[in-house]
């Protein structure tokens, strides 16, 4: 009794240090068991257009969060229009020709002047021959086009609906790999999201497109142009890939965002936002039965098309080191890539776990040996599947010296700790710490009803199963330490990294040297 006493304190003490769980699901039971408590809460479906939704019951406050999470990401954009995948993110709530006008029959038509006066100032701008005049002319032809479009405009109607209404969190996502919207909603209200949604997918608009491209911009420019860590990182995921679109950077390139069209947006938008190639969750408040009912309702009427294709490209593989130095007048970083795997990679959990072991939190081997003891790094850290995973993405490296540390002795110091790793198993005890920050992690992101509609739609549609969000948990819990220093000493080879290094000087930012 005593010992069964003292394991039921330590389980329900767990679940009062996340936060969650026990409060969520009404329960106090060993984690293991969380997918079979799970599996009763949840129900998935699929319309017969191919749409797929999985609906997760929280009847613990009345109210209801919902995800629509799309396989589209910058790798499935064309050549020379990167940033398009992001650029419809923030084109997602700009309304339908219902909401967000006055007069969608005279917007229409401008809408469609618009792009052709845009083209037509773009040829004039790049024309040896074209005279200043004509191009300011041409200029002035858009920017009033531009204006008249805009007297059209709702601002904001779409988002003011789902306020008006109670709703939070209306926002949007990009990735490498997927593009996710939501919001939450009062319960009792839970039917408008589906009317607002379906209208949204059947009927957006572009409409602003030009105004939110300088907007895209100008975000572009705070991130990376004007950051010299933006630019170090988008450096050196290109200097990373030679061939994969991973190399591209989620925002777009400078010059391609400039370049994009309505029509390309379109073109994008009509290949990828199909039935088949989305997924919807509901977390909240909910019967099952009835988000069914509404979805046949207001989804079902979704045009079919074909499933869009993979992604073809096949990263080759490295043949040797490669080191790249950006001058700045900012502090100075060291930044480093290694191969790394796919999510679905028998290596994957082990790599994940080894990154956990070099820099998560105080106790980790980088943060103890470069930051406490030897005073090498200010800060340090590392990370696995970056920028995404569904194919092999990167095991990366960063860390900052300390004022008056070369990164030559920086990177000794890391060289180093990875050598141990190579060679030596991890205790059982690291081990376990490890899994159990693994454990928090997962059982944080599941702390809201957002929190699960996002981790499952996203296990939904990059691992074809919900179950994978908690599935990817118990492999985690297999890895022993042995297999540790086997996925380290494969990925994280010295002869094949990518390193790139901000250094210090009084040039002007942004010169790069091979």
């Amino acid at each position: 009794m005593k010992t069964a006493w003292k394991a039921s304190l330590w389980q329900c003490c767990l679940l009062c240090v996340v936060g969650i769980l026990a409060c969520a699901f009404q329960v106090c039971a060993a984690e293991n068991d969380l997918l079979t408590r799970m599996e009763g809460k949840v129900s998935r479906f699929t319309l017969d257009n191919g749409l797929s939704f999985v609906v997760i019951e929280r009847h613990q406050a009345p109210v209801a969060s919902f995800v629509t999470m799309v396989d589209v990401g910058s790798v499935d954009e064309p050549a020379g229009l990167s940033g398009l995948a992001h650029m419809l993110e923030h084109m997602a709530f700009k309304g339908t020709s219902r909401i967000g006008t006055t007069n969608w029959e005279a917007e229409e038509e401008v809408l469609d002047q618009l792009e052709q006066a845009y083209l037509s100032w773009r040829r004039a701008q790049k024309s040896n021959d074209a005279a200043q005049d004509t191009v300011q002319a041409r200029k002035e032809k858009f920017e009033r086009l531009r204006e008249k479009a805009k007297s059209y405009v709702q601002p904001n109607e779409f988002a003011s609906i789902i306020e008006a209404n109670g709703g939070t969190d209306l926002n949007a996502a990009t990735s490498s790999e997927y593009t996710m919207y939501f919001c939450s909603l009062p319960a009792n209200r839970a039917e408008l999201w589906f009317s607002l949604e379906s209208e949204r997918l059947r009927d957006p608009v572009w409409r602003e497109f030009f105004t939110e491209k300088e907007v895209v911009l100008e975000e572009r420019r705070m991130r990376v142009d004007s950051s010299p860590i933006g630019r170090m990182m988008e450096r050196l995921l290109a200097a990373s890939f030679v061939a994969h679109p991973y190399r591209n950077p989620v925002i777009g390139w400078e010059s391609e965002i400039k370049a994009a069209l309505p029509s390309d947006l379109t073109r994008l938008y009509e290949k990828y936002y199909v039935p088949e190639n989305m997924v919807c969750a509901v977390a909240g408040d909910v019967d099952p039965e009835q988000i069914r009912a509404w979805a046949e309702e207001y989804f079902g009427a979704l045009p079919t098309g074909p499933r869009p294709p993979e992604v073809q490209t096949k990263e080759p593989e490295r043949l040797g080191t490669k080191q790249l130095k950006i001058s700045s007048r900012a502090q100075p970083v060291l930044a480093r890539t290694y191969s790394g795997v796919s999510r679905f990679h028998p290596q994957a959990p082990a790599l994940e776990l080894a990154s956990d072991i070099l820099s998560q939190g105080r106790t980790s081997r980088l943060y103890t040996s470069l930051v406490q003891k030897q005073e090498l790094a200010a800060q340090v850290g590392t990370f696995s599947g970056y920028p995404a995973d569904v194919d092999p993405g990167l095991f990366v490296l960063f860390a900052l010296p300390n004022a008056g540390v070369s990164l030559d002795d920086l990177a000794a110091g890391i060289d180093e700790q990875l050598a141990r790793m190579r060679t030596t198993d991890v205790s059982d005890q690291e081990l376990k710490r490890v899994k159990g920050k693994a454990r928090a992690r997962l059982l944080r992101s599941l702390d809201s009803n957002l929190g699960l509609a996002r981790s499952l739609a996203k296990a939904q549609l990059l691992d074809g199963d919900w179950r994978e969000a908690f599935l990817a948990l118990r492999r985690l819990e297999d890895v022993q330490p042995g297999e540790i220093r086997k996925a380290v000493g494969t990925h994280l080879d010295p002869d094949t990294r990518v390193e790139v290094r901000l250094v210090q000087n009084s040039k002007p930012q942004g010169k790069t040297k091979n």
